[in-house]
């Protein structure tokens, strides 16, 4: 026989808080690594470090303006979401599919 584990909505909002912590931690080590792309690409261009080692050769005005994006997007992703669908908005949606589910499955 199997048993299922009652999920109760601390659970639920244990899970939530732990994924949007790790997203917070994803983006700030991303930052970090953009942070020294842009030191290297600074001291290589504005002056003159040299780095023809592999990686650091590669890096260019596009390169660093497509990482920018890439950055800024995932910061408003992050940052301006949670300001404009705050948890409790995700609790009454989550809410509202769990019951929608409900209906439709002893219909």
């Amino acid at each position: 026989m199997r048993r299922f584990k009652s999920i109760n909505s601390n659970d639920i909002a244990l899970e939530m808080a732990r994924y949007r912590v790790h997203k917070i931690r994803r983006f700030y080590t991303h930052l970090f690594i953009y942070v020294i792309g842009v030191l290297l690409y600074v001291a290589k261009t504005y002056f003159g470090a040299p780095f023809n080692f592999w990686p650091i050769r590669h890096i260019n005005s596009l390169f660093i303006m497509i990482w920018t994006f890439i950055i800024a997007i995932q910061g408003i992703k992050l940052f301006f979401r949670e300001n404009v669908f705050n948890s409790d908005w995700e609790q009454r949606k989550m809410q509202e599919y769990l019951n929608k589910d409900k209906q439709n499955k002893w219909e």
